[in-house]
C-alpha cells in the first residue's frame, strides 16, 4: 500500500492553526494550516482515526484474505469491486495519518518530539500495512483471463481497471507472501531509518560564514549573491561542513545502495535503475535515449553557456561556486511575497482561469508554508496528502527571482494533485516522469509572461540567462546526477566505497557535464552529500529532465496556437495514474519513444542560448 511519503516537525500551536510570519523585506509569509488534517497530534480526532484504521485493517484481512479468487467470480456484494472500494478507503485513511505525521516532522526536523511522533506513526502504518500486504499479492495471483472477465462483468471492479493493470506489471518481481512481509517490516529499520538519519543530520548542520552559523538553505542561497567573495566564503563553509560530516554520509550512501542491491537481486531486476523505471511506468529504453541525448548535448548546452557566462563575468574560467552567480544586469531588489503571488497567479490566469483559481486556493486557504526557519526541511515540494484532503506546498522563500520560479513550480504540482485527486486514492498518483509536467509547465508560463513584459535589453538578457541556467540545472545537472548514481550503485556491488571513491565518481560526472569553462577545485568533491534525492528516491532525478524536455515539446505545441490545447492539457493532468505516458501525449502528437522527441525538447534550450548570444552581439 503506497502512502504519500514526504516526511516533516511539530509546529507551534499558532502555526498548526494557520498563521503568517512577518519579514521586513518580504512581507507576510504564510504558514500552512495542518489543522485541515488534524487539530493536533494528540487530538481525539487523530487517535480515533488511528484506532479506526487498525480495526478496519484487521477486519479487511479477516474478510478478504484467501478469498479473492472466489470473489473474482462474483458481481456486486462479495465481489472484487467491493474489495477494491474498501481497500481504497483504507489507503486514503492511512495516507491521511501518514501525511499529517510527515508534514509535522518536516516543519521542524530538529524537534525530537516531532521525530518520535513521525517514527511512531510510520511504525504503526507499517504494522497495519502488513495486514493489507496480502491484497495486492493475492490479486496478482488471479488468472489474467478470470480477472479480465471480472472487470468486464462487474462495473465496480471495472472502475479500478487502470490500477489493476498497473499492479500486474509488478507481478514478475513479486516475492512470496512471507518474504514480502519481511521486506515491509524490516524497511523501518533499514532504508527508512537511514533516510531519517540523513534528514535529521542535514537539519542539524551549520555552516560558518564570517562568524555566523547558518543552515543549509541560507548558505546555498549565498551562492546566488552578486559579490564574488560572498559566494567564495559560502562555498568554503559548505565544503568544510560537508567534509567534517563525510563519514556519516558515506555510511548512509553505502548502506542504502547495498540495501537496494539486495532488494533488486531478490526481486530479479536486471539493471540497477529498473525498479525506478517500473515505478515510473516508463521503459528503460526511453530513459536511456533521454540520458544519451542530453549527454550528447552537453557541449551545445552547458559547455557553451558557461563559456559565455565566464566572459560576461570577466573570467577565463568560472569557479564551481560561480555557476549560479547573477549577471551584472540581474535586478537585485528583493521580491515581496505579494508580488510573487500575483506574478504566478497572473501567468496561470493567462493560460487558463481555472488553473489560477485552483492555485489561488493554496494562498487563500493556507496550504503553503513559506518562511525559512531553523529545522524546516530545505528545498521545496508539493505534498499531495490524500484525495479526501488537499495538497500542501513547502517553499523556503527569500525573495529571489528563482524563488518565484520555485513557487510557480510547486503550485504546478499542487494544481496537478488537485485535478488528479478525483481519480481516488488508488489512481490519483502520477508516475514521477509525468509528475513533473505540470510543475515545469507552470514555471514556463511564469517565465514567458515575465519575459513578454520586459522591454529593457539588459533585463531581458538577465532573465534569459537565469532561465537557461534553471533549464541546465533541470536537464543537464539531473542527468549528470543520474549518471553519478549509476556509477555509485554499480561500484557498490564490488564492495563498500570510501568517501574518496564516491568523491572521484562525483567529480568525473560533474567535470564531463559542466565542461571546461568551470574550474572544479578542492572542496567540491564532497558536494554529493547534500542531495536528498540520492537518499530518498534513488534514480528519481531523471524525472526532472524527462519533465523539462516533455514540457518544452508541449509548450512548442501550445505556442503554435494548437486548437483545444488547454482542454487536452487539463485532461492530461486529471488522468493521474490511469494512463501511460504514450497515451497521454498522443493527443498532442508527441511520442517519448521517438528518439527525435528529446532533441526537440533540448533544441528549445539551445534556442534560448542562441537568443542570448544575439543579445550579447547587439
Amino acid at each position: 500500500m503506497k502512502h504519500p511519503a514526504i516526511a516533516f516537525r511539530e509546529i507551534p500551536a499558532a502555526m498548526a492553526a494557520g498563521a503568517a510570519a512577518t519579514d521586513p523585506a518580504l512581507g507576510l509569509l504564510p504558514l500552512w494550516k495542518l489543522s485541515d488534517l488534524y487539530p493536533a497530534r494528540d487530538s481525539p480526532a487523530f487517535t480515533a482515526d488511528t484506532d479506526k484504521a487498525e480495526k478496519l485493517a484487521l477486519a479487511f484481512e479477516e474478510k478478504w484474505k484467501g478469498k479473492l479468487a472466489d470473489a473474482a467470480t462474483k458481481t456486486g456484494a462479495g465481489g472484487i469491486g467491493e474489495a477494491l472500494k474498501e481497500y481504497e478507503a483504507l489507503d486514503d485513511l492511512l495516507g491521511k495519518l501518514g501525511s499529517y505525521a510527515g508534514l509535522t516532522y518536516f516543519s521542524d526536523t530538529s524537534n525530537p518530539a516531532n521525530g518520535k511522533f513521525y517514527g511512531d506513526v510510520q511504525a504503526k502504518l507499517t504494522d497495519l500495512s502488513s495486514h493489507l500486504l496480502f491484497f495486492a499479492l493475492e490479486l496478482n495471483r488471479i488468472d489474467d483471463k478470470l480477472m479480465d472477465a471480472c472487470m468486464d462483468r462487474d462495473p465496480a471492479a471495472g472502475h479500478y481497471r487502470p490500477w489493476v493493470v498497473d499492479l500486474r506489471k509488478d507481478k514478475p518481481f513479486q516475492l512470496e507472501d512471507k518474504l514480502e512481509q519481511l521486506f515491509l517490516e524490516k524497511s523501518m529499520t533499514s532504508a527508512a531509518a537511514f533516510n531519517r538519519l540523513f534528514d535529521e543530520t542535514m537539519a542539524e548542520l551549520r555552516f560558518e560564514v564570517d562568524g555566523e552559523k547558518l543552515p543549509l538553505e541560507v548558505t546555498l542561497n549565498m551562492l546566488q549573491e552578486s559579490e564574488p567573495e560572498v559566494r567564495a566564503k559560502a562555498a568554503a563553509a559548505l565544503s568544510k561542513t560537508f567534509g567534517e560530516n563525510l563519514r556519516v554520509f558515506t555510511l548512509i550512501t553505502n548502506t542504502l545502495a547495498k540495501d537496494k542491491e539486495i532488494s533488486d537481486r531478490w526481486r530479479g531486476f536486471k539493471d540497477i535503475a529498473d525498479s525506478r523505471h517500473l515505478a515510473n511506468r516508463v521503459e528503460r529504453e526511453v530513459v536511456d535515449a533521454l540520458a544519451e541525448a542530453v549527454k550528447n548535448a552537453y557541449p551545445r548546452l552547458s559547455h557553451r553557456y558557461y563559456a559565455m557566462k565566464a566572459k560576461w563575468l570577466g573570467m577565463e574560467q568560472l569557479n564551481f561556486w560561480d555557476r549560479n552567480a547573477p549577471l551584472p544586469e540581474t535586478p537585485t531588489a528583493v521580491i515581496p511575497w505579494t508580488e510573487a503571488k500575483e506574478t504566478v497567479l497572473s501567468a496561470y490566469r493567462g493560460f487558463a482561469p481555472e488553473m489560477a483559481k485552483i492555485a489561488g486556493r493554496f494562498f487563500d486557504e493556507e496550504w503553503i508554508d513559506a518562511p525559512v526557519r531553523p529545522g524546516k526541511a530545505p528545498g521545496a515540494f508539493a505534498h499531495p496528502t490524500v484525495p479526501s484532503a488537499h495538497p500542501y506546498v513547502l517553499v523556503n522563500y527569500m525573495g529571489k527571482p528563482r524563488d518565484v520560479m520555485t513557487l510557480a513550480h510547486e503550485l504546478g504540482h499542487g494544481v496537478h494533485q488537485v485535478l488528479a485527486g478525483a481519480q481516488g486514492a488508488l489512481m490519483c498518483q502520477t508516475p514521477l516522469t509525468l509528475a513533473e509536467t505540470a510543475s515545469v509547465f507552470g514555471e514556463m508560463l511564469t517565465f514567458r509572461a515575465l519575459l513578454e513584459k520586459t522591454r529593457d535589453r539588459r533585463e531581458r538578457k538577465a532573465m534569459l540567462a537565469q532561465k537557461v541556467e534553471d533549464m541546465i540545472n533541470t536537464v543537464v545537472r539531473q542527468i549528470a546526477f543520474y549518471q553519478f548514481e549509476r556509477k555509485v550503485h554499480t561500484a557498490r556491488k564490488e564492495g563498500e566505497l570510501t568517501s574518496e571513491q564516491i568523491g572521484e565518481l562525483w567529480l568525473s560526472v560533474q567535470g564531463e557535464s559542466l565542461g571546461p569553462a568551470i574550474r572544479i577545485s578542492e572542496g567540491y568533491e564532497t558536494w554529493w552529500t547534500y542531495i536528498p534525492h540520492f537518499i530518498h528516491s534513488p534514480f528519481y532525478v531523471y524525472a526532472y529532465a524527462f519533465g523539462d524536455c516533455l514540457v518544452n515539446s508541449l509548450y512548442a505545441v501550445y505556442s503554435q496556437a494548437e486548437p483545444g490545447f488547454q482542454e487536452k492539457y487539463f485532461e492530461l493532468l486529471k488522468a493521474g495514474g490511469t494512463k501511460h505516458h504514450s497515451e497521454l501525449l498522443k493527443p498532442f502528437g508527441l511520442d517519448a519513444a521517438d528518439p527525435s522527441f528529446w532533441s526537440k525538447g533540448l533544441s528549445m534550450i539551445e534556442g534560448l542560448i542562441d537568443e542570448l548570444e544575439a543579445l550579447d552581439r547587439a
